[in-house]
């Protein structure tokens, strides 16, 4: 089957693009966008040809900006800024994650005023085509700079790539490719540095992880409601109307799609007049998780919609205006990274008590520990005391990037967005979250050994065999951490039950 087109137009295109580029589609440019490309590189040309004082073209860069260049040496700064701020230290990423990256780059050259050359843009769409990724580490970013220039660094034949599944000598790979390496022209080196293409890539990933984890959690928490004996008035339609917030709404309908038709749901009806917030309020919760990602999103899709290099090449009418302006600052994107991270650590942390009452005979009314012979067998003790680790880790990543701030560049960039820590940090924290919901999957599905055969939900009972198909019911204590790594393997992928 033939890899699926993401063709660049005019018109903005949103995080599920970036996303579809990550994992593998490929890429080509209307010729409208082709155009507006040569549009602007002609007015950059245009400008430095006039030697006129311009950021980037003919002056140095950040504090430097008052060093007025030469000729020769227009073009020889943007060679060296690649050369000099593709310095970024620590973990490589995953070929995946540059490919974010370079689908964000991408993105904001076409909208034209990075006055970058089509060819540019070309190189790295032919790295995409032919499976290479420059070799990334992952720290070192104050929101922009140092990870995109790594990528800059590739396209003129330097530093490391990943090819065919192995790391090699850019050059090589280029040339076993029969790609040659690019010749920078005038403001290209700035331009592939600067903007928040990277910040905007790792998001659009963090958006795709969220996505995915708060359709699992609803349907992992509507077994554990099932198993625990809620009471399903508690996701009555009419009810949550009046709560006027649209994730409540969708996550209440999910909820009752999950259990339509439960014996068990029905066996327990008016066992108590109301259950402990954890099992009462998954509406409440989840729909504000949802909220919060739908506010992601619309700020992600903005970024993408965004000229963010600067200077700026305006064609308004008249002679091109170069414009030394912010557009680079990552501040509307990091608030929102550090708003749904902490939002994905709630997930987690609902996720952990819910689980807590699932192994606790004193409030589940179920065997201790999910396991029929306890005190010989731990069945699930120790697990949860694993999730709880984790929500305690996701504590201190949920605590914002953005407010921090330090100065760099001799006083010239002294207030920071610290966007790309904040996506880093979301990456990792979304990842805890599908370990703990994976705990929580495991006990769940255990807890139905004591139904007495009352037939599950419409969904539950579809989560229920997808788990059974990879994980057996445990009998008695066995080595649980295969158990937990194949249940995190099955959230790693789309839910397959839909609601």
């Amino acid at each position: 089957m033939p890899a699926p087109i993401v063709e660049i137009g005019l018109a903005p295109h949103p995080w599920r693009d970036v996303v579809a580029i990550a994992d593998g589609a490929a890429v080509t440019l209307h010729p409208a966008v082709r155009e507006r490309l040569g549009l602007h590189r002609r007015a950059v040309e245009a400008i430095a040809a006039r030697g006129e004082r311009a950021y980037g073209i003919t002056t140095g860069l950040g504090a430097l900006s008052d060093v007025i260049l030469s000729r020769e040496e227009i073009v020889t700064i943007s060679t060296n800024t690649v050369r000099s701020h593709a310095c970024a230290m620590g973990e490589p990423f995953a070929p995946r994650t540059v490919r974010a990256i370079m689908a964000g780059q991408i993105l904001n050259f076409c909208h034209g005023p990075s006055g970058i050359s089509p060819a540019v843009v070309d190189q790295i769409i032919r790295l995409l085509a032919e499976g290479i990724t420059p070799v990334i580490p992952s720290q070192g970013s104050v929101g922009y700079i140092s990870h995109t220039a790594h990528v800059g660094l590739a396209l003129i034949g330097e530093g490391f790539v990943h090819d065919g599944g192995a790391v090699k000598p850019t050059a090589e790979a280029l040339g076993a490719h029969g790609i040659a390496p690019l010749t920078l022209g005038a403001k290209e080196g700035l331009s592939l540095v600067n903007g928040t293409p990277c910040l905007a890539g790792l998001a659009c990933l963090v958006l795709a992880e969220a996505e995915r984890l708060a359709d699992w959690a609803d349907l992992i928490a509507a077994m554990s409601f099932e198993v625990l004996g809620g009471q399903i008035a508690a996701f009555d339609a009419a009810a949550l109307a009046w709560k006027r917030h649209p994730g409540v709404q969708h996550v209440g309908a999910r909820l009752r799609a999950a259990l339509a038709g439960s014996q068990i749901v029905a066996a327990n009806r008016g066992r108590r007049t109301q259950d402990a917030l954890s099992i009462r309020s998954i509406p409440q919760i989840h729909g504000a998780i949802r909220d919060a990602i739908a506010a992601t999103e619309q700020r992600v899709d903005g970024e993408l919609a965004s000229a963010t290099d600067n200077p700026l090449v305006l064609l308004d009418g008249g002679e091109p205006r170069l414009v030394s302006q912010a557009n680079p600052h990552g501040e509307t994107v990091a608030l929102a990274l550090d708003a749904l991270a902490i939002a994905l650590a709630e997930l987690g942390g609902v996720s952990e008590r819910r689980l807590d009452r699932l192994v606790n005979p004193l409030v589940s009314g179920l065997p201790a520990f999910l396991v029929k012979h306890s005190g010989v067998n731990s069945g699930f003790m120790i697990a949860q005391y694993v999730a709880a680790s984790i929500a305690s880790e996701n504590k201190i990543l949920a605590t914002p990037a953005s407010v921090d701030n330090y100065v760099t560049s001799a006083l010239q960039e002294d207030h920071l967005s610290l966007g790309t820590p904040a996506a880093l940090k979301a990456l990792r924290l979304a990842g805890n979250v599908q370990k703990i919901l994976a705990v929580e999957y495991l006990a769940a599905g255990q807890a139905y050994e004591f139904m007495d055969g009352r037939r599950p939900g419409a969904g539950t009972a579809q989560a229920l065999a997808h788990l059974r198909a990879h994980v057996p019911p445990t009998e008695t204590d066995r080595f649980m951490s295969p158990d937990l790594a194949a249940a995190d393997g099955l959230l790693a992928r789309p839910c397959p039950v839909g609601l």
